[in-house]
């Protein structure tokens, strides 16, 4: 397989309360946080791409220069003049975070409008990984560009990676989310939803009810993640295991758990086949940055 994991959706500017009534400007989102933690993860041969669609403005430069200088190759990267990147603005209220959002004319809206662009970005790719939230943006035409153009990735040999993250805000309706995030499911390789989204969007008993609809669906391995509890992992072959996570006592924030998890687990599992081994060190990871603020967490030289 070839040595390339590359990510695919939105990366946004977060705008986060520093505790003095001001706000400190950063880069964040679901499949930019897992590829941040991949190429963390990753042996040194291993290379960690984005793809996604910015604007031609200063903003946009300073989050390329941002991934570039975590070690994201972004040359692959689609820049439109006439339109810019998305914003989110942390809120916080007695502890609990909230979100605002402008987004709607995102660039990354479009990352998949340029069939040729999206073709060559895929074209080597040995694991190409997205999001629920990825799909979610896209128009309909444009969503199904996306999966012909993953249907054509997995043919010519990539490994497809998919991290449902059910959002139903972003959706023209909850039928359309469902419809699509199982068809997209039937793609995969790996499919990784959390058991919490699960049950409130699709109305599964348990998470073992959840790995097997996506199995049906098509997916060849499903790893359904349930924050303290079990990580169920099932596989088309009829293996169905569970691994019990170590406890965390001390849960400061647990943004990024998931997208965290998934690089790890990954990379692991990527690298060696070993399963027991990728979900120890997904569990691991995600224990890390829960312990700590802010999605992107440099806790590596304690691992």
């Amino acid at each position: 397989m070839p040595s390339r994991f590359l990510a695919i959706g939105e990366c946004m500017v977060e705008m986060a309360p520093t505790g003095d009534g001001t706000y400190a400007m950063g880069f964040a989102g679901d499949t930019l946080n897992t590829a941040w933690y991949a190429r963390r993860c990753l042996p040194a041969d291993w290379s960690v791409s984005y793809y996604t669609a910015v604007g031609n403005d200063q903003v946009s430069a300073q989050m390329l220069d941002f991934l570039q200088r975590s070690g994201i190759d972004t040359g692959a990267v689609r820049l439109m003049d006439e339109r810019t990147v998305g914003l989110y603005l942390i809120q916080l209220k007695d502890g609990e975070r909230s979100f605002a959002y402008w987004r709607s004319q995102s660039a990354a809206r479009c990352l998949a409008a340029d069939k040729g662009a999206l073709d060559a970005a895929l074209d080597g790719a040995g694991l190409v990984y997205f999001s629920g939230i990825t799909l979610a943006i896209l128009s309909a035409e444009d969503r199904v560009s996306f999966m012909n153009a993953l249907r054509k990735a997995r043919g010519g040999g990539s490994k497809i990676a998919f991290d449902p993250n059910l959002r139903p805000r972003l959706w023209e309706d909850l039928d359309t989310m469902r419809a699509s995030v199982t068809e997209a499911a039937g793609l995969c390789d790996f499919v990784m939803p959390s058991f919490e989204d699960e049950l409130a969007h699709f109305g599964d008993a348990d998470p073992k009810a959840s790995a097997e609809r996506y199995l049906a669906a098509g997916a060849e391995m499903v790893v359904v993640k349930n924050g303290p509890e079990e990580v169920i992992c099932a596989s088309r072959g009829g293996t169905q295991k569970a691994f019990q996570p170590q406890p965390v006592t001390s849960i400061v924030d647990t943004t990024a758990a998931g997208d965290s998890f998934n690089a790890a687990f990954l990379a692991e599992y990527l690298t060696s086949g070993n399963l027991e081994a990728g979900v120890d060190a997904g569990a691991r990871l995600a224990a890390k940055v829960i312990q700590h603020r802010g999605a992107l967490v440099d806790c590596f030289e304690t691992a």
